[in-house]
């Protein structure tokens, strides 16, 4: 298994990625398939810039595993963000989530911020249980999930 961190060449690779993720967890994403599927070349590659942060795909052969994000939100003090984790359901339970935040967790490191945070919803034991195994811990901030405010997410950090 191989991670690929992906740049504006690769935007076919990741719309097809991305576009799976939405069609297969809505409810783990802010997005929307449908809001996704109408974005241009343009878009997708302007996503891929390495100034907009890391995205990286985990692959064996042609198979996509899983994906995952990292940027640097202005709010959050030097901290990287991971989002858009997502794995692809023949590829559950076999460390394709550990890679991806593994990526993830070098990416802050190279570029020496002093944390990576994330953003979990409450009811997702598997997804807090792999970032609990990396060395992230919940800050006390949570959130309304923006898609369904009767749920809500939780901030998870793992210092550097």
């Amino acid at each position: 298994m191989d991670v690929q961190r992906l740049g504006p060449d690769d935007w076919e690779l990741w719309r097809d990625v991305r576009l799976a993720a939405l069609a297969d967890s809505p409810e783990a994403f802010s997005s929307t398939l449908e809001r996704e599927q109408a974005y241009g070349e343009s878009r997708w590659r302007e996503w891929l810039k390495p100034a907009k942060g890391l995205k990286a795909v985990a692959r064996e052969e042609q198979s996509v595993a899983g994906t995952a994000g990292v940027w640097v939100p202005e709010d959050r003090d030097g901290a990287g963000e991971l989002f858009g984790m997502w794995v692809h359901p023949s590829w559950r339970g076999r460390g394709v989530g550990d890679r991806l935040v593994a990526e993830a967790l070098a990416w802050v490191q190279e570029r020496d911020l002093k944390a990576l945070d994330l953003w979990v919803v409450g009811a997702n034991a598997a997804a807090e249980g792999l970032y609990t195994r990396h060395g992230f811990r919940r800050t006390g901030e949570s959130q309304p999930y923006p898609p369904d405010p009767s749920i809500t997410e939780y901030l998870m950090r793992r210092e550097r």
